[in-house]
């Protein structure tokens, strides 16, 4: 009889999927969001009438005010729940009439921050946005009910949601849950505070913008309720000349910062939450259009957008009406709650890993020209001890191929010739979290 149960524990171990205590905490952020707090969250926000950034401050029912201190009122409910773990204050700026034509008089446009400081590296910051305002036809009408559900109580509600959740667990680096306010109008609120950040000298690893995360229909009639896009920039603008004529020769066009934390969304969803697809879209937005995550990537952080797959151009910026039989304008009843919750819990996993991560190697160093393999050396980590480099096809969109090295700052890939593949440089933590990859900048001389 003892040796039968030794054979089946034995056995039972062996079919059981082994999980570390890090993959079981991700899981467990997965399941803690709710789509039903999700839900109340987006029902209050429409009920505020509209939140265009113009409108009333001084109602405590109607109006943008009312909708930024609500927002604060509940970062500061949790911060109470989570014993003072977060750090809730507004950034706020006094954009005159006649900024632009959507200014039809002075205002300030005020962004809700709730910062969950690291206990590692305070200063190493993971941003999760969403925009606070709403609109309808006419950019400049502010009195009209502008219940703006989808676009974009969902994204703030996320924001909410993920504080509620990621503020049972600790981390090294910091998390800032930010409600922006004034996009609309010019993307006010994300420049704001995306020179606060400068200012203050934030290293920021990423911003994830969520702007309009529940919509599953779209105005082609395609229903689809796990796919969702991640919008990324190639390069930062703010490279120099001296970098643009290097990656000239040397590639990179398709490797900027940005490039590279949407690729650490793709992998990280499609660890955790196979279910989903995420798609990458190698543009900075949509055609011709922008969002909040802009600001931070014109000052040279990384940042990219998370949004639905599929728009309804009838539900987007309309003012409330049925025409030839057709819903006219951004209502709670076209927003579903559960896609919303999932793209909820792809920003949560992300948040959770980015702020676990080590600091990325700051510069990674390649050479191999006219050799049979590649060498790459990096700035070493303090307390890494573990790097991975990743390398991929030219033509590939995804990291391909993978070798962990220990205890070094340097390794050379030998077979592996430096004009067929892209490569980079990623941190490995004590935890088995992987910071972003680091692409090459510096080339090093033939030895």
């Amino acid at each position: 009889m003892k040796i039968s149960l030794t054979i089946l524990s034995f056995f039972i171990w062996f079919v059981q999927p082994v999980f570390s205590q890090t993959d079981k905490a991700i899981y467990d952020i997965i399941s803690s969001v709710s789509s039903s707090e999700i839900k109340k969250n987006i029902t209050t926000l429409v009920n505020f009438g509209t939140r265009h950034t113009l409108s009333d401050t001084v109602s405590n029912t109607r109006g943008i005010g009312a909708a930024r201190r609500w927002i604060k009122q509940q970062f500061e409910q949790i911060n109470t729940e989570c014993n003072n773990c977060l750090e809730v204050f507004y950034i706020k700026n006094l954009v005159k009439k006649g900024d632009n034509s959507r200014i039809t008089k002075d205002v300030w446009v005020v962004n809700v921050v709730a910062i969950q400081r690291g206990k590692k590296h305070p200063n190493n910051y993971v941003i999760m946005s969403g925009d606070i305002d709403s609109r309808v036809s006419d950019p400049n009408n502010y009195l009209a009910d502008s219940p703006g559900a989808n676009d974009n109580a969902s994204g703030m509600a996320g924001v909410i949601e993920a504080a509620r959740v990621l503020s049972n667990y600790t981390f090294e680096n910091s998390i800032v849950y930010l409600g922006l306010s004034g996009e609309e109008q010019g993307l006010y609120g994300g420049k704001g505070v995306a020179n606060y950040a400068k200012e203050n000298k934030w290293n920021i690893i990423g911003v994830l913008n969520n702007d309009m995360i529940g919509n599953i229909q779209g105005v082609d009639g395609v229903i689809d309720n796990r796919t969702f896009r991640i919008f990324s920039e190639p390069v930062p603008p703010t490279e120099t000349e001296k970098q643009r004529k290097l990656r000239r020769f040397y590639g990179g066009e398709v490797d900027g910062i940005s490039r590279q934390l949407a690729r650490y969304v793709y992998k990280t969803t499609k660890k955790f939450m196979p279910e989903m697809n995420p798609m990458m879209i190698y543009r900075l937005d949509r055609f011709g259009r922008g969002g909040h995550h802009r600001p931070f990537n014109d000052v040279g952080f990384p940042a990219i957008r998370i949004m639905e797959a599929h728009e309804n151009y009838t539900q987007q910026h309309q003012d409330i009406r049925t025409e030839n039989g057709i819903e006219y304008g951004d209502r709670l009843k076209f927003v579903n709650f559960d896609y919303a919750a999932k793209l909820t819990a792809v920003n949560c996993i992300n948040l959770a890993s980015l702020a676990w991560v080590p600091p990325a190697p700051k510069q990674v160093s390649i050479g191999g020209m006219v050799e049979a393999s590649t060498r790459l050396k990096w700035e070493p980590v303090k307390g890494v001890k573990k790097y991975k480099i990743y390398w991929r096809e030219t033509t590939a969109p995804y990291w391909q191929y993978s070798r962990v090295v220990e205890n070094v700052n340097q390794f050379t890939l030998d077979g592996i010739v430096i004009d067929n593949y892209l490569f980079g440089v990623a941190s490995i933590g004590e935890n088995g979290f992987e910071s972003p990859v680091t692409f090459p900048s510096k080339i090093m001389k033939r030895p």
